[in-house]
């Protein structure tokens, strides 16, 4: 049985070997686009840390990947991969009080953090959104930074570019693609651990020091040295095309 993030591997191999500019990605007509709907829960009243938000995005994400319906033969393979085959493009959306109930029953995984709570849905055709996700609003989806701590030592981690500002929308979608590129890459053994966890990670933003440490020249190098990969953005949204948003690090 072939592992379903399998292309994905493939493909961040070859594009490690890419410039900045070649990791863009050409504007496509809607009808061929696919995406993964990032659902954040942020009620008015009691929004939720803005932390704890990104991190149960990012385990979400992977968990949709890695549900046992997206293997082969389940019911949400054919969607997966498919969209696994192009560009793992993510779209964030708020929602609050009805419209997050109403989510909750779309096919998704939701998974929660320290109260705060994420869904990500079956990737479809951004022109097939469902009518639930498409009239959630994009914009407004922000918090104010936090303070969590120190990273727990048994959690991979995510480390935010501090030299770029992101709305937390755009943050979701970043680290939600630095948890896929870190299960794309690891071995069978790595992966059942981090499956016995529940998929979680820790995301913090990077000190400047600690960036100009981790960030590679070698990005094959940083993978193989120091188990690291690094998340490029397209450039849909916010920031320039090939702008390094997320360092992501398997500690073992």
């Amino acid at each position: 049985m072939t592992f379903i993030l399998e292309p994905l591997a493939g493909r961040y191999a070859s594009w490690l070997g890419l410039s900045a500019e070649q990791t863009a990605v050409p504007d496509a007509p809607p009808d061929q686009v696919r995406a993964m709907p990032v659902v954040l829960r942020m009620e008015k009243a009691e929004p939720p840390s803005r932390t704890p938000l990104l991190e149960a995005a990012a385990t979400a994400a992977l968990a949709v990947c890695l549900d046992e319906r997206a293997a082969e033969g389940g019911e949400w393979h054919e969607p997966v991969r498919t969209w696994l085959a192009g560009h793992i493009r993510k779209v964030a959306r708020r929602a609050r009080g009805a419209h997050w109930r109403a989510v909750q029953d779309l096919p998704g995984v939701t998974v929660e953090v320290a109260g705060a709570q994420a869904r990500a849905l079956l990737p479809c055709r951004v022109a097939d959104l469902p009518k639930e996700v498409a009239r959630l609003q994009v914009s407004g989806s922000d918090l104010p930074l936090d303070e969590p701590g120190p990273a727990p030592a048994d959690l991979p981690r995510l480390l935010l570019n501090p030299e770029i500002t992101m709305t937390v929308g755009k943050a979701a979608a970043q680290v939600g693609h630095g948890t896929m590129l870190l299960a794309a890459l690891l071995d069978k053994d790595d992966l059942a651990s981090w499956r016995d966890r529940g998929f979680r990670c820790a995301v913090r933003p990077a000190t400047p020091a600690e960036w100009a440490r981790l960030y590679p020249t070698d990005p094959a190098a940083a993978w193989r040295d120091r188990t690291v990969v690094v998340v490029r953005d397209a450039g849909y949204t916010e920031i320039a095309p090939g702008t390094v948003t997320v360092l992501a690090q398997w500690r073992r």
